[in-house]
């Protein structure tokens, strides 16, 4: 993707890593509260997905806008990138749709393993889409890091569900998702961003949703069909901000914190037990990701030694 206009001077991701990483820790916490909603409204409900989908959407446009108000906040409607924030809402309304019909047949686990997948796509195409190129020692970081989910999941899923594909479909989206977003940072503020997806996603899915609908029958459903929108809302702004920290190629490994995250909703809501074999492997990602955190460190500590020294006065 080529930037076709100068941009507003950036906050450089690589000068606070450690704070993108924190976000980003945060952000796969509450996506795991999201996805295990998602989960049980699909299997213990007969709601219609796209109606769980449109809840989703609906509820977090209007907490947006609850919250920050279309007055209050000047300029929400302008974005200087038209076509990628339509690009970004489809490919976020393509990752949730795949995804949360994919929960409906497979395990949390299952779907949580095939979103291991995102940071490796993620980390070989930023070089060519953004320029982010990494080193041969953090792409054998990412490729360990995975290996430990490897570990952790220990492959073989017996006989495939045919919703596999669906997850797939949605690591995808939700890879492409993540350099689009690094990509408008510097251009759009957060709240244009994740206002055009909210906005894109709601429109779209509410003639099937309302065609479909069934009215929920206890308070119960509705306290949940709302709080996904709560839960996407903080989740997506905690995503926005996290990449204009850190580079996407940094930043993505991290979604190998969701093996944690998700082993706790697991446990908490539908009484599945982490055995040793995933605790192991979440050490192994957990180290990963310490290492390219500290590679991270070692490169921005030789680029201001380098900055110091073309600035100093020359004798």
């Amino acid at each position: 993707m080529q930037r076709a206009a100068p941009a507003p001077a950036p906050v450089h991701a690589a000068s606070r890593p450690l704070l993108a990483i924190g976000l980003m820790c945060i952000t796969w916490a509450v996506f795991a509260c999201l996805d295990t909603t998602a989960k049980y409204l699909g299997t213990a409900t007969d709601l219609p997905a796209a109606q769980v989908i449109w809840m989703r959407f609906l509820g977090q446009l209007l907490a947006m806008i609850a919250v920050l108000g279309l007055i209050a906040v000047p300029g929400l409607l302008r974005t200087r990138k038209p076509a990628a924030q339509v690009v970004r809402s489809l490919l976020l309304l393509g990752s949730t749709a795949f995804n949360f019909l994919a929960l409906r047949h497979l395990r949390l686990d299952q779907t949580t393993t095939i979103g291991f997948l995102t940071p490796l796509t993620v980390a070989l195409l930023a070089g060519p889409f953004l320029g982010e190129w990494i080193g041969w020692r953090r792409t054998i970081a990412v490729l360990v890091g995975f290996a430990g989910i490897l570990l952790a999941i220990r492959p073989g899923f017996g006989s495939v569900h045919p919703a596999v594909l669906l997850s797939l479909a949605s690591m995808l989206c939700y890879a492409v998702f993540s350099l689009i977003t690094r990509f408008l940072a510097p251009f759009d503020r957060a709240e244009v961003t994740l206002f055009y997806s909210l906005l894109a996603g709601t429109l779209m899915v509410a003639p099937l949703a309302l065609w479909t609908w069934v009215w929920p029958q206890s308070a119960l459903v509705w306290v949940l069909l709302l709080s996904m929108g709560l839960y996407g809302g903080l989740g997506h702004y905690l995503f926005i901000l996290a990449h204009r920290h850190a580079p996407a190629s940094t930043i993505a490994p991290f979604l190998y914190v969701t093996l944690i995250t998700h082993s706790a909703a697991g446990y908490l809501v539908f009484g599945q037990v982490p055995d040793a074999w995933t605790l192991a492997g979440a050490g192994i990602v957990i180290l990963s990701g310490l290492y390219l955190f500290q590679r991270e460190r070692m490169t921005v500590r030789a680029a201001s030694v380098a900055m110091t020294a073309e600035a100093a006065p020359q004798r």
